[in-house]
């Protein structure tokens, strides 16, 4: 199972012909063309990022964004959100939000009606009703089957370590073994299956997360810098995969700031996922990252069942949504 997190960078122009450019991870055509209608329509770069990212939210992205997928410990579905404003530099994310479908746009509100940056739980959920945000279940047919038959191989896999009765055997409940922890070569958990703005550039995630999580987890996707980054005066940048592990890295961060030194797109992707390589060698992820002038590239690091990694590219040339791939190293 692969841990599919949606994210978008979208900048417009001031005098660039390369711009303005929509580009996110995987192969989610429908979510890249909302975007760039709502870009085409005369909306600003947040609500074309929040465009993309509701329409995977309601077409459920390879079940891993949105409501119905990747069910926790106890069965639940929960979603985490995140969307930045490179102009302002403001976040809005939310994380174990429960009971509401619309992620990104609880996000969002987050960003425009509080002095806060990260709502989480039970408590983001209360604050979503009272934005005007609907609930209901999260639950579906097949999430409820992925969970029971989860339950059915004893809760294998899962993401314990040092308990007792033996993660690797049995559900639980859990306890501590009482014997010492030792660090030891780590190893990825994934299984793959204003001022002088040039442009505006605004970034946005969404996702529901990782399989069978311990219930109250939350990964890299609503942490700004670690699941997505944008800097109008740099670029932006975002993040897709194992993020319990990239984000103690904050590739998304790292690779707008190279951008910001003079690094073209592909190098400060590749920089910033090299330096997670080097402590966690087969661990999961991709990189997608856009400068000012409307340049672009990727980087994914090299795993068995991920040689390459797709994107959506809509710029003026491309004028519709195009599937392109990187190799990964």
């Amino acid at each position: 199972m692969i841990q599919i997190v949606f994210a978008i960078i979208c900048l417009l122009p001031l005098n660039q012909a390369a711009l303005p450019l929509v580009i996110n991870t995987w192969h989610f055509e429908n979510a890249a063309g909302a975007a760039w209608s709502s870009l085409q329509k005369g909306g600003s770069v947040l609500d074309a990022v929040e465009s993309g990212c509701a329409q995977c939210e309601l077409e459920q992205c390879d079940g891993s964004v949105g409501f119905g997928g990747s069910p926790d410990e106890w069965g639940e579905t929960t979603l985490d959100a995140m969307i930045m404003n490179g102009d302002t530099m403001e976040v809005g994310a939310v994380g174990d939000l429960r009971r509401v479908k619309n992620a990104v746009g609880v996000a969002r509100a987050v960003m425009e009606y509080t002095e806060h940056t990260f709502i989480v739980g039970e408590s983001a959920t209360i604050f979503a009703q009272n934005m005007g945000f609907m609930s209901e279940d999260l639950s579906t047919n097949q999430s409820i089957a992925i969970f029971s038959k989860w339950l059915q191989q004893n809760c294998q896999t899962n993401y314990r370590k040092n308990v007792f009765p033996d993660p690797s055997k049995s559900c639980g409940p859990y306890k501590p073994n009482g014997k010492s922890w030792r660090p030891k070569h780590p190893k990825g958990n994934f299984d793959p299956s204003s001022h002088d703005t040039i442009g505006q550039v605004a970034a946005a995630t969404s996702t529901n997360g990782a399989r069978h999580k311990i219930p109250g987890r939350v990964g890299d996707s609503p942490v700004a810098g670690a699941g997505a980054y944008a800097d109008s005066t740099a670029g932006g940048a975002a993040a897709t995969g194992d993020g319990d592990i990239m984000m103690r890295f904050l590739p998304s961060f790292l690779a707008v700031d190279l951008m910001r030194n003079g690094a073209q797109p592909t190098v400060a992707c590749k920089t910033a996922i090299s330096r997670i390589k080097k402590y966690y060698p087969d661990f999961f992820g991709a990189l997608i990252c856009a400068n000012t002038t409307g340049g672009y590239g990727a980087a994914c690091n090299k795993r068995p069942g991920l040689s390459q990694f797709p994107f959506m590219v809509v710029n003026p040339q491309t004028k519709q949504p195009q599937l392109q791939k990187v190799d990964c190293f």
